[in-house]
């Protein structure tokens, strides 16, 4: 399984940008579909972005579509989540996530389609 570590996160204001990176181990990345989680405490993960392995395909939650923008390199084994106009309802832990796809072409966004995530980053947007 692929091995991910996201970097990014932290304490801005509302109307502020961050940009989230998902940074793989291994020599497939291309390979594997990756979609943006985020939870906060006490409710479920919420899937926020997605993109698939050849990065042709995303997919966006209504809450976050034409203010985030999901993007990789494969050459760098990276993914970003470039947030733009957060709001303080965007506080939460960010996490990656990879599902093996192939050439598949497909993007994933079920909790329970992942099997590899990251450790997860720390977003905080003040009022």
């Amino acid at each position: 399984q692929v091995q991910l570590v996201e970097s990014g996160g932290g304490l801005v204001q509302a109307g502020d940008s961050l940009r989230l990176a998902c940074a793989a181990s291994g020599r497939t990345f291309s390979s594997y579909a990756i979609t943006w989680f985020r939870q906060t405490p006490g409710k479920e993960h919420e899937s926020v972005a997605a993109i698939s392995g050849n990065g042709v395909r995303t997919y966006y939650a209504d809450s976050v579509k034409g203010r985030f923008t999901i993007s990789r390199d494969n050459a760098k084994n990276t993914v970003y989540l470039q947030m733009n106009s957060l709001k303080p309802e965007d506080t939460a832990v960010y996490y990656c996530a990879a599902k093996r796809s192939g050439n598949s072409g497909n993007y994933y966004y079920s909790v329970t389609d992942f099997r590899s995530w990251g450790q997860g980053t720390q977003v905080t947007v003040s009022s």
